[in-house]
């Protein structure tokens, strides 16, 4: 579960009510909106926020590492607020849904030296891949 609002407040970010929308949109298991979907989502709590206060808010959260940009495919941007424990992405190929993933191990540590090709690897992004069960039955 984020607790993006409580790292927030924590961080003493002034919580106008145009960014407090913004976060309580994002914030729960699971979420990767697009900037259009969390608009979308926020107009229904704050009717007269702007697009552009959307996208913006979002860049700050992502600057301040509160939030990963997500991009699985050739779709649009999503927003994680799973920005503070490691985990990868579960996408499927037909409809998109996302979900996070927590496996066990290290990828990192999985990566043999003899791959690495003298990088000095410091981070890695799983992808899996498959169709959700409401596509797969389909």
């Amino acid at each position: 579960m984020s607790d993006l609002l409580e790292r927030l407040r924590g961080r003493g970010w002034r919580m106008t009510a145009q960014r407090r929308v913004v976060a309580e949109v994002l914030n729960g298991e699971h979420v990767h909106l697009t900037a259009d979907e969390v608009h979308a989502r926020a107009v229904t709590k704050l009717p007269e926020i702007s697009r552009a206060t959307v996208y913006n808010t979002l860049g700050e959260l992502v600057s301040l590492g509160e939030v990963l940009e997500v991009t699985t495919d050739k779709r649009a941007k999503r927003y994680d607020p799973n920005a503070h424990r490691p985990h990868h992405h579960l996408v499927c190929a037909r409809c998109g849904a996302i979900r996070d993933v927590h496996p066990t191990g290290n990828p990192l540590a999985d990566l043999p030296d003899t791959e690495r090709f003298g990088f000095t690897v410091s981070d890695v992004e799983v992808t899996y891949r498959g169709l959700c069960p409401d596509c797969a039955g389909a």
